[in-house]
């Protein structure tokens, strides 16, 4: 079914532009993956966008995930709870000195904790650390409700909009797997 779907660019071309938010979580580590695996990226792409239409990646083969996260300029990063999986973000380094983050969230079980100010502190700064000049993502209208607010609380400008018309499954999203969360 048709929906005008608008998407939003944004950028921070300027490291004092972040606007911290503070660890809530005792918990709380953030670690990055040494030894990237296709499985891993996978599960995490799922189990985080699973609930807001993250379907672009499903389709791909093994070796389409191994060229995604072996790649240099490519980094996972994973948010743990008491051990457990709580999210994760993406950083790719592009040409120009810009640093993208390409993926970014929570899993359901942790969202609303206060928790994605302080992940998205830490993914900008990371994205930093690798020699950025500009720190750049987009989100769009299918995404959590939380999410553009909490880029523009960061410090995230946006630079440009666009809203299309997009074809969305006239089916609930699909959760991490088919049938995760009966509606």
């Amino acid at each position: 079914m048709p929906f005008d779907i608008t998407t939003y660019h944004l950028e921070m071309t300027d490291p004092g532009a972040l606007r911290p938010k503070p660890n809530p979580i005792d918990t709380l580590t953030i670690d990055r993956v040494q030894h990237p695996s296709p499985e891993f990226n996978r599960f995490l792409y799922t189990a985080v966008g699973g609930d807001w239409y993250w379907e672009d990646r499903l389709p791909w083969t093994y070796s389409q995930w191994r060229e995604l996260v072996d790649r240099p300029e490519f980094q996972t990063w994973v948010a743990y709870v008491s051990g457990s999986p709580a999210g994760y973000f993406e950083l790719e380094s592009q040409s120009g000195r810009n640093v993208e983050i390409v993926s970014f969230g929570l899993l359901p079980a942790h969202i609303g904790q206060g928790l994605g100010g302080h992940f998205l502190t830490v993914a900008i700064e990371k994205a930093w650390q690798m020699g950025a000049s500009r720190v750049w993502l987009h989100t769009c209208t299918l995404d959590h409700p939380g999410a553009l607010p909490n880029y523009r609380a960061r410090g995230f400008q946006v630079f440009r909009e666009e809203t299309t018309p997009l074809d969305v499954p006239d089916h609930p999203p699909p959760g991490p797997w088919p049938g995760a969360h009966p509606r």
